[in-house]
């Protein structure tokens, strides 16, 4: 998507609000749940990933970034003694979606890899009020006028109009409330990899294409307001810089921009470290800056653990 977040808006017919949502702040902000004391091991997990699993000198991203993230969903299974109910989750990998939907005279559809999937037993309470979804019908859609809105998508012949939540779920699955995707931008080359933006944007399109499919499969394809909104989330990493995202699935009338919207709250760009030193810095014979993990950010992780534990406390 060349414009980005807001093009996936358009045709998500999605209100963007900045930042997280209040339920997930108030997770990170409790003190209860005892996220910090978690921090030092969120440490040892870069720390592990960056510059002992490997022996390499400097270990390539497509190396550290899925062990990383495995690293990271480790300590947040550590929060199921706490919290037993986070059992009943189970990650997939390699599952595909599809959706379908019109937008003012256009067919869309959103289909292929969704990332890696947290699926679970029960789905994610909304977290905007009823209040605040019928104010979203004020809201006012950027168009791209004179640019059409779908310049750079790409146009093929649908056969058959798909919805479905993930080829690898059979009737009868358990967890089969789509909770988050993880999206792995892990290519050690530069231009492999999907800009933040771009990666914001895919981000929006899945989670919307999970929302839309699991709405569609409980409530049929009349287009309706929702009178329980569907929720997905995902998060988006490089293996330093992360991406955090919660969506609100309110509406699957989508055609126009009149009436209620759907609603993403998106904080952008955070850093879990700023730096990684793999090999000492030595001038003149003398060590002037030991291997290890600089500028590590407690927030960031706080942030990837209270999105899992978001729908379980």
């Amino acid at each position: 998507l060349f414009p980005g977040v807001r093009q996936a808006q358009w045709l998500t017919k999605t209100k963007l609000v900045e930042g997280l949502p209040p339920a997930v702040q108030g997770i990170m902000d409790n003190p209860a749940h005892g996220l910090q004391e978690l921090e030092e091991r969120a440490k040892h997990a870069v720390s592990h990933a960056r510059l002992w699993d490997t022996a390499e000198v400097a270990p390539r991203r497509e190396q550290y970034c899925p062990v990383l993230f495995e690293n990271l969903i480790h300590i947040c299974r550590l929060m199921s003694g706490k919290y037993p109910s986070l059992s009943k989750r189970m990650l997939a990998r390699n599952c595909r979606i599809a959706a379908t939907w019109e937008r003012e005279s256009i067919l869309l559809q959103v289909r292929g890899l969704s990332g890696i999937l947290m699926n679970s037993m029960t789905p994610i309470p909304p977290v905007a009020s009823n209040e605040e979804i019928l104010a979203t019908k004020e809201h006012v859609l950027e168009t791209f006028y004179p640019i059409a809105p779908t310049i750079d998508l790409q146009e093929v012949n649908v056969y058959k109009e798909l919805n479905d939540t993930g080829q690898c779920f059979g009737d009868g699955y358990p967890y089969s409330h789509p909770h988050t995707l993880f999206f792995l931008e892990s290519a050690n080359v530069r231009t492999n990899r999907f800009r933040p933006e771009q990666l914001r944007a895919k981000m929006l399109m899945f989670a919307f294409g999970n929302a839309l499919a699991k709405a569609k499969a409980l409530h049929g394809n009349d287009p309706k307001v929702l009178e329980q909104p569907v929720v997905v989330q995902s998060v988006g990493t490089d293996g330093q810089l992360f991406q955090f995202m919660v969506f609100q699935l309110n509406t699957t009338d989508l055609v126009s921009n009149d009436g209620v919207k759907n609603l993403v709250w998106i904080d952008s760009d955070q850093n879990l470290y700023e730096k990684a030193q793999c090999v000492p810095e030595v001038k003149k014979r003398v060590v002037t800056k030991p291997a290890g993990i600089y500028g590590f950010q407690p927030d960031t992780f706080k942030k990837f653990l209270a999105l899992y534990l978001h729908g379980t406390v």
